[in-house]
């Protein structure tokens, strides 16, 4: 039971009145009881919450910065009409736009009432209880009481970097023979031959076609297919670091999902593994148009663990799942101790088998940070954003020398600068 604003009111009038008319005990008491009454009758002729029988459904996946509308089935199964306020309770990060909602449902009917959400972050996010308070037709009590009606609601991560799909695709198609530009690297494979064109490279011309035909004859190349390219998540507590307004996973995630766009269309098979001291997912064997739904459902509940990342378990895994060559894409953080403790020691075993890139998120803070001079904090900002630049420049060097390859760049050039370095080695036939 739950009293109303109305019922404060009345108590207060009840109260003056006694006050002025008759100041005696007798007349408190009766004032009580007659209030109490009124309150009691209210209780008994509102209609009953317990009886409300409740459903959802709507949408149960959103893209992160989309909306998504949850509708809540309200049937009145019992005999007195329901006049009452709902709240459809859900966490912070779930961005309900309206919790409130008027509900009047007669006897044996249904209503249905909308809440719309505006996730603020990526991952599942599961309703709380549904609270309903039925006021009585006096206006001054309510029943009140609570229904458990479960629903999830995915957030899926934004994949803000496909804007960049299309002039990388348009790069491959240059690569893959199918545009004007022939190109030929070590790993490029015989396509076709055609007539030359002005611009071609003359190192392509077939001697012996041509002399067959009227016409001067080149060969055209096409880069390799059927490489395999895993995707490796370090999920550990560099990931939780914010650049910006998100954390570096999120941006992980974004280029790879780029990076996986690309290389499926480019007729490679892509693999997703995430890791900090275990594998938190897995995606192996999926391809066509099932490969990103199958990431970004992957990558969604993924939230980084405030842990040192397990290198050796990481390559170990690797090593065991990927059995034949391939291009190897570490998305984790270039900081001196996991790097130098974790990564280093074990990297010989990854690129012993298998092509090597690793891709780091950069804070363009930093960047601001070393070109500041305004007073003599700032100068003290930029010596240490300095040290931090050249301390990551010590570190790629390093990876550099034991043949890998290294992408650091701040977050919203990360996925295409991936990109391109997936091109530039597909092109020159190292994958």
């Amino acid at each position: 039971m739950a009293l109303t604003g109305r019922a404060g009111l009345v108590a207060l009038a009840a109260a003056a009145a006694v006050g002025l008319l008759a100041p005696t005990g007798w007349a408190v008491l009766v004032a009580t009881a007659v209030l109490i009454t009124l309150v009691a009758v209210d209780v008994a002729l509102a209609g009953s919450v317990r009886r409300l029988v409740m459903t959802r459904d709507g949408d149960a996946v959103v893209r992160l910065g989309e909306t998504a509308a949850v509708r809540l089935t309200v049937t009145n199964a019992a005999g007195r009409r329901v006049h009452a306020q709902l709240r459809d309770a859900w966490p912070p990060s779930a961005g309900a736009v309206t919790q409130r909602h008027a509900l009047d449902v007669p006897p044996g009917e249904r209503r249905r009432v909308v809440t719309t959400l505006h996730p603020t972050r990526r991952g599942d996010r599961a309703a709380d209880r549904v609270t309903v308070r039925a006021v009585g037709p006096l206006g001054l009590a309510a029943r009140q009481g609570s229904h458990v009606v479960p629903w999830r609601l995915r957030a899926l991560p934004p994949f803000t970097s496909r804007k960049h799909l299309p002039s990388r695709l348009a790069r491959l198609r240059e690569l893959d023979g199918r545009s004007a530009v022939m190109v030929r690297g070590q790993g490029t494979e015989f396509d076709s031959l055609r007539e030359y064109v002005g611009g071609d490279d003359v190192r392509s011309i077939d001697w012996r076609a041509s002399a067959r035909s009227s016409e001067v004859m080149v060969r055209t190349w096409r880069p390799e297919r059927d490489r395999q390219v895993l995707l490796v998540l370090d999920c550990g507590r560099t990931a939780a670091g914010r650049v910006g307004d998100a954390p570096r996973l999120d941006a992980a995630m974004d280029a790879a999902l780029l990076l996986a766009a690309l290389a499926s269309r480019a007729g490679d098979r892509v693999g997703l593994l995430a890791y900090d001291r275990a594998v938190r997912a897995r995606v192996q064997g999926v391809t066509g148009s099932g490969l990103l739904p199958a990431l970004v459902q992957a990558m969604a509940p993924l939230e980084a663990s405030l842990v040192e990342p397990d290198y050796r378990g990481m390559v170990s895994t690797v090593l065991a799942r990927a059995s034949r060559r391939s291009l190897v894409v570490l998305l984790t953080a270039l900081d001196t101790a996991p790097v130098e403790e974790g990564l280093l020691p074990v990297l010989a075993q990854l690129t012993r088998r298998h092509r090597v890139v690793v891709a780091s998120v950069a804070d363009p803070r930093v960047e601001e940070m070393a070109a500041s001079r305004g007073d003599a904090d700032a100068v003290y900002d930029a010596a240490a954003a300095e040290r931090s630049r050249s301390e990551r420049r010590r570190l790629a060097e390093l990876l550099g020398r034991r043949g890998v390859e290294v992408v650091d760049a701040p977050p919203h050039l990360l996925a295409p600068e991936l990109a391109d370095r997936y091109l530039a080695l597909k092109a020159a036939g190292r994958l």
